[in-house]
C-alpha cells in the first residue's frame, strides 16, 4: 500500500499528515493494521480534547487484541472520523484514506520535524 506525501510516523505506529493550516490528520498505518488484523470497534477523543505527544487518545479494537491509539503531537482535537462507528473496518481497507482517525489542531507546528520519515519508519518495521 502506497502512503500519501509528505507523511510523517511515529514509532507507535501511526501516520500524520498535514491537512489544512496548523492541523493534521491522524490514523494507523498499514503496517499496524495487519498486526492488528481485522479492526471491529475504534474510541477516538472527544473533539476538543486536548492531546498530548505519546499520550493515550483512544483505543482500536480488533479480534485479536486492543491497543491504544497515542498522540503523535500536541494540541487539539478538532475533528474525529465519524465513520468509523459505523465502519470500523474502513482501518483495515483504507488505513491512510477513509481510515484516518482524528484531526489535530497543532501546538507547534515544528513538531510535525520531530516525527519519522518514511525511510525511518521503514528501517523501524523492518526490524520487527
Amino acid at each position: 500500500m502506497t502512503a500519501p506525501e509528505r507523511i510523517r510516523y511515529t514509532s507507535e505506529h501511526e501516520w500524520v499528515l498535514p491537512s489544512g493550516e496548523n492541523t493534521v490528520r491522524v490514523g494507523i498505518t498499514d503496517y499496524a493494521q495487519r498486526q492488528l488484523g481485522d479492526v471491529v470497534f475504534v474510541q477516538l477523543p472527544d473533539e476538543g480534547s486536548k492531546v498530548s505527544v505519546g499520550e493515550s487518545m483512544g483505543e482500536v479494537e480488533s479480534t485479536k487484541s486492543v491497543s491504544e491509539l497515542y498522540a503523535p503531537v500536541e494540541g487539539e482535537v478538532v475533528k474525529g472520523n465519524e465513520r468509523l462507528g459505523d465502519e470500523p473496518d474502513l482501518v483495515n481497507t483504507d488505513p491512510f484514506g477513509d481510515g484516518w482517525m482524528v484531526e489535530i489542531r497543532l501546538a507547534d507546528p515544528a513538531a510535525l520535524d520531530q516525527l519519522l520519515d518514511e525511510n525511518a519508519y521503514q528501517q523501524l518495521t523492518d526490524q520487527d
